[in-house]
């Protein structure tokens, strides 16, 4: 079978390489070496790997890359536990990403299979105006059961979105978006080894329903990277001393300040392109505001790091809003009372939140269809984790293209926090007096 990075360079080298990529498409295999130039065994760029997702295949056709995109519903899982029914494109949300060459002729057919109209705007990509997807505005809406043909020439590189601009509110958050990245045509100074990229979004489920709320605007119990919480969230792996791009984009309702444990990275692009090597700022976290792109790269170092939004609330899963904080409070004899009528109650949180993921472990039920708070277990314990956090996996001995789960890292000896000592009191610190 042909790869995505020899499809991706073939589709970029021309009429020979739109041939090979075409007869690729057509017959599912590849053309022994000998029947290929010599350019196109030369890599141009790594493509994209779509966290939990998935590349969309195009056909040629007279000399255009043609994608085609199925709006539709289907059952999603944002993690074992909690399924909906959701809205995407060609079965999954995020829909495919699109991946292409600045250059290219592109033509996306778009089908409807929808209950109400919709369009799609191609975010942040420069075309004509009655390609540009505003429902009313700039075209007829797609009706349920219609195709409709976007074509257009790529005149730029960078990272991209694609999403509707009909009912907007509703098809956003019940998951219509996707990525579109645009590569550049000629090979970059500075090339990456691995090239990842994810949308930011959020969601209302509410516990014991199935399907999203698109009336909440601020209190969401789901945040998601590629419609996937922590820990059904797959990592970022590498090759120790690779260089890694990480394109996110952000559809959601909220800024999210993005950090990376382990390294200093560079910002490096956005939906205007690379940057120029000048314009590059070092970075831990980088905040990616609604409606954005941003590229980060950086040299990866072995470990397991945190990869995670800031806010803090955003690393949780169905968290519940405007409920009494019983922080420091004794519910001991409250849960007495409570228990006569709700029996199997467990009072929570005069200690903090950590005891959550303890009871959900215990067996503590919870509502229909959610999640709980706080999830996932390492090799040293629980995570305590959920939403948008996952984990960048760098090993010495990964071979290149090897995206597979490496398992945790086993750290050299001496390179881990110890316990020192179990008494409160250890030691004597010093405290400021007055």
């Amino acid at each position: 079978m042909i790869s995505r990075r020899r499809f991706l360079q073939a589709g970029g080298l021309g009429s020979l390489g739109a041939a090979l990529a075409a007869q690729a498409i057509e017959d599912g295999t590849y053309p022994p070496a000998a029947a290929q130039p010599k350019a196109a065994r030369v890599p141009v760029h790594a493509p994209v790997r779509t966290l939990n997702g998935w590349t969309l295949p195009y056909v040629m056709k007279d000399g255009v890359k043609e994608f085609h995109l199925v709006a539709e519903e289907f059952e999603h899982e944002f993690a074992p536990g909690t399924v909906a029914k959701c809205w995407g494109y060609n079965g999954t949300t995020p829909g495919p990403t699109i991946e292409a060459v600045e250059g290219d002729r592109v033509r996306i057919l778009v089908t409807n299979r929808l209950g109400e109209h919709t369009t799609i705007h191609w975010h942040g990509i420069i075309l004509p105006s009655g390609m540009d997807g505003v429902g009313g505005v700039s075209q007829p809406h797609i009706q349920p059961g219609e195709t409709f043909a976007y074509e257009f020439t790529l005149k730029q590189h960078g990272t991209h979105m694609y999403h509707p601009h009909a009912d907007e509110m509703v098809q956003m958050a019940a998951g219509m978006m996707g990525m579109f990245i645009i590569h550049p045509r000629e090979p970059e100074p500075v090339p990456v080894d691995r090239d990842y990229c994810l949308l930011l979004h959020n969601w209302m489920v509410h516990p014991g329903t199935y399907r999203p709320d698109p009336s909440v605007m601020v209190e969401f119990d789901l945040w998601t990277f590629n419609s996937k919480v922590f820990p059904a969230i797959d990592p970022i792996v590498a090759r120790t001393g690779e260089r890694v791009r990480v394109r996110m984009a952000n559809l959601s309702m909220w800024n999210h300040p993005i950090h990376l444990h382990g390294a200093q990275f560079y910002v490096t692009g956005s939906d205007g392109g690379r940057w120029p090597r000048s314009q590059w700022r070092s970075e831990a976290t980088e905040i990616v505001a609604v409606g954005q792109t941003r590229d980060i790269e950086f040299t990866a170092v072995p470990g397991d790091w945190a990869f995670h939004c800031h806010m803090a609330h955003h690393t949780m899963n169905a968290m519940g809003h405007e409920i009494p904080n019983p922080l420091g409070v004794d519910q001991s004899g409250v849960a007495d009372e409570i228990k006569k009528m709700l029996p199997g109650f467990m009072p929570m949180g005069r200690y903090g939140m950590a005891e959550h993921q303890e009871h959900t472990e215990m067996g503590l039920p919870g509502p229909e269809n959610t999640l709980p708070m706080l999830v996932g277990v390492g090799p040293y314990g629980n995570i305590e984790m959920g939403g948008m956090f996952t984990l960048v996996k760098v090993r010495d001995d990964l071979e290149p293209g090897d995206y597979r789960d490496p398992g945790w890292y086993k750290a050299p000896p001496g390179t881990v926090a110890w316990r020192v000592s179990r008494d409160p009191d250890f030691g004597e610190p010093p405290r400021r007096s007055g």
